[in-house]
């Protein structure tokens, strides 16, 4: 039986006895080269504690950090009937050389004993629940993946670094790219387990320590972006993490490069009334307001709670919407103001009877803006437009944001968009 023990960065003083137990007895010790050069003075030291017959000679050692080389070695052990204990990190069935074991030896004769994961003791540090965490391994990988999965706006993310690619660096470069500094704290976690751990949180821009260790992870926790000054921010195309969000359902928001192609599109008027239908956190029309604080925003939205969400958003952002209802489309159009400009942003299986409302009501002259994701959603919508008499404009808008590549930056794409865009003629017309 190889005997598959997972440690902590305290190696071998962090085991429990009954691992304790089995290393002693061992006549081959495989263990990654950071926990050889302390395997021969603990076992001096464990024979003259009493602990290790004073006669047994130290246990053949071996790196396992490339484990081809050290195949034979177990095999003939195992063959010999010689104890044989493998140290791994954490638990050596999550990212561990498990894996590979298993690839080569029969399940049979392989005994694991995991140590707490190097989740489990960050987020332990953190003292918070972690079974609503996602994670994402950067070993050897390209960074494309963390770029993804942060625009899904995880309430937590953990990201296990790979030192040779920049680790908590390159983290903090995909984190900048996606304008979501503001939306996350960043937890960098080093030597967790080791007596000389250290787990500390960085402020946006602080620089990493001088002497980060190459043992290390990172946790991001999302949380309420900060206050701001509205006079402080950009007049438009504001960043992605600078809007709160739902709990429960996190980046579900226009991103800020379709955003600026959606306000350029509605043409915005020095006043008037703007209809955002399915507004979300009220990206859109709020950052319309900005552009012409002399348009009445009117914002609708289904979903229980948004209304709160969008007003606290036009604070955030010194602006004042006419008014935000809750409520489905198209029925709960009937109690606003005839438009002058719409952007349907919601709708789903009802977006046919929304935009024949809408067209109902737009005024002459008035553009109506719908963002689509799929073909069959524009070949449902197309021709209401062209019944009403509608100059058309079709898009589509595709983005990439640049994203750390070793020494350089890939472009990472996000979702392309469909936007199409219908007029109404002029009253004179």
């Amino acid at each position: 039986m190889l005997e598959v023990i997972g440690t902590d960065a305290g190696g071998l003083a962090g085991l429990a006895p009954p691992s304790l137990a089995l290393v002693r007895a061992a006549e081959l010790l495989v263990a990654p080269a950071r926990l050889l050069a302390e395997l021969e003075p603990w076992w001096r030291a464990e024979q003259a504690a009493g602990r290790i017959s004073a006669g047994n000679p130290c246990p053949q050692l071996l790196a396992s950090d490339r484990p081809e080389l050290i195949f034979g070695a177990a095999e003939q052990a195992l063959a010999a009937g010689r104890p044989a204990v493998l140290l791994a990190s954490g638990d050596p069935l999550w990212f561990g050389i498990g894996r590979l074991l298993l690839q080569r030896f029969p399940a049979a004769q392989l005994r694991f004993h995991p140590a707490p994961s190097s989740l489990q003791l960050a987020f332990a540090r953190l003292g918070r629940p972690w079974q609503d965490a996602s994670w994402i391994s950067l070993h050897g990988r390209d960074p494309e993946p963390l770029a993804t999965a942060l625009q899904k706006r995880p309430s937590a993310l953990a990201v296990l670094t790979d030192p040779s690619r920049g680790g908590a660096e390159e983290v903090r470069r995909i984190l900048a790219a996606s304008g979501l500094e503001a939306a996350y704290t960043f937890w960098l976690c080093e030597r967790l387990g080791h007596p000389a751990e250290r787990v500390q949180r960085l402020a946006p821009g602080a620089s990493l320590p001088l002497d980060c260790d190459p043992l290390h992870l990172v946790l991001l926790i999302a949380e309420p972006p900060a206050p701001v000054a509205p006079a402080s921010l950009p007049l438009f195309g504001l960043e992605d993490g600078l809007f709160l969000q739902h709990d429960d359902r996190p980046g579900l928001m226009t991103k800020r490069e379709v955003r600026i192609q959606l306000l350029a599109d509605l043409e915005l008027p020095e006043a008037g009334v703007l209809w955002d239908v399915g507004a979300g956190v009220g990206s859109v029309g709020l950052e319309a307001l900005r552009l012409r604080p002399g348009l009445k925003l009117w914002a609708l939205e289904a979903r229980g709670g948004s209304a709160a969400l969008i007003a606290a958003n036009a604070q955030r952002l010194g602006v004042g919407p006419a008014g935000i209802s809750e409520g489905r489309a198209p029925e709960a159009l009937a109690q606003l103001p005839d438009p002058d400009r719409v952007l349907i942003g919601g709708g789903g299986r009802e977006r046919a009877a929304v935009l024949a409302e809408v067209l109902q009501r737009l005024r002459p002259g008035g553009v109506v803006v719908i963002p689509l994701a799929t073909l069959e959603a524009l070949a449902e919508l197309r021709p209401l437009l062209e019944r009403a008499g509608c100059a058309l404009a079709l898009a589509q808008l595709q983005a990439w944001r640049g994203a750390p590549l070793a020494d350089g930056t890939r472009l990472a794409p996000l979702n392309p968009v469909l936007v199409l865009k219908g007029r109404l003629p002029a009253a004179a017309d």
